[in-house]
């Protein structure tokens, strides 16, 4: 069975750990590898955290007895996250992963304290010999959402609701609001930011904000059903994020984005437990089935579907990039000139909205 760790039960006995590798060069055939999760929300958040912890069942499923998982939830991106990751390898976890971009010089700090751990983050970019990095590239899946939603919208307004305006965020908009006027070239996207990944009475009077605004699609990058909810309740068109939540809006639901972290986190144990694991960055997408477009709902039309399904296609072969240029800024400077198609560098590290998004990035 898995083991559930609370904050409480890590942080006791904390002080009495030291920053020290405890863990031999290899594991004993007989003894399992003890593999941890830190996770930002809940596991029942029914999003992000909630997909994450699928992947680990998944790894139970596969390796049944040679491993055993634990996960700590509702961790705050803080000194409360070094504290648990800390304790996660000082009790033998031989590979730990971080599943929230605010653990990132958290991981970092521990990883260097424990050698011979091996350490996973999730969105992030700092690398050693024993931490790896891993992502979805959700724009991809964002690119379909704004497609839809440019098809969907009668007022020409599309919310956004924002977590807090990092890179991953910010390319998720930009790319709604790019593929957004491709069909509609008047609509424009607005960001709304709630400053929390999982927060659902902010993320639902977030929702309800933006449609007193006249926005008649509900796009999200939060973890909470909230927002589908609400639009649900409105009678909206919305899509949810990194899982189905189809059962929470089953008339609204367009489409979702779902996380399908399992099969990276079976290879990755996999290669821990055999011994080829090495630190690598990974960043994959609908391509690679790290990204999937779940199944579409009552409000879109077969023309609405065939679109969609032929978009996802040609970003799946590689035959189109959502950052094709040309892509203006919002001031209208080029983002990415005509015949060029961003790079990874410039995706990483995006802090300017496209044309199309209404506002300003929060300070």
């Amino acid at each position: 069975m898995p083991l559930r760790l609370h904050r409480r039960d890590l942080l006791a006995g904390a002080a009495a750990t030291t920053a020290v590798s405890v863990f031999p060069g290899k594991l004993r055939a007989q003894e399992p590898l003890k593999v941890g999760f830190v996770y930002v929300g809940p596991v029942g958040d029914h999003g992000w955290t909630y997909r994450h912890d699928v992947g680990r069942q998944a790894v139970e499923a596969q390796f049944g007895d040679r491993v055993e998982t634990s996960f700590v939830e509702s961790v705050n991106e803080g000194p409360d996250a070094e504290r648990v990751v800390r304790q996660l390898a000082a009790s033998g976890h031989g590979l730990v992963f971080t599943t929230s971009f605010g653990f990132m010089n958290a991981t970092v700090r521990v990883a260097e304290q424990f050698p011979d751990a091996k350490f996973e983050h999730c969105t992030g970019y700092k690398r050693l010999d024993n931490l790896a990095t891993y992502a979805g590239r959700f724009y991809e899946g964002r690119a379909i959402v704004g497609t839809m939603a440019g098809r969907l919208t009668e007022t020409g307004k599309v919310g956004y609701i924002g977590s807090f305006p990092i890179p991953e965020v910010i390319r998720g908009i930009n790319s709604t609001a790019i593929h957004l006027r491709k069909v509609n070239p008047e609509a424009t996207v607005t960001p709304i930011w709630v400053n929390s990944w999982y927060d659902p009475g902010k993320e639902a009077e977030a929702a309800r904000a933006l449609i007193d605004q006249g926005i008649d699609v509900i796009t999200q990058h939060t973890d909470s059903p909230a927002p589908a909810q609400v639009a649900e309740e409105r009678g909206l068109p919305c899509f949810g994020q990194a899982s189905d939540m189809r059962r929470f809006a089953p008339n609204s639901q367009v489409t979702a984005i779902i996380d399908d972290w399992g099969p990276y986190y079976i290879r990755r144990v996999g290669e821990v437990l055999d011994g080829t694991w090495a630190s690598t960055d990974t960043w994959a997408g609908i391509g690679e089935g790290m990204v999937v477009v779940a199944d579409y709902g009552p409000m879109a039309t077969e023309a609405m579907i065939n679109e969609a399904d032929d978009l996802a296609q040609r970003i799946a072969s590689g035959a189109y990039h959502p950052f094709t240029g040309p892509v203006l800024a919002q001031d209208g400077s080029v983002l990415v000139p005509e015949g060029e198609v961003a790079t990874d560098e410039q995706l990483l590290g995006m802090s300017t909205y496209a044309e199309g998004v209404v506002g300003s990035i929060p300070g």
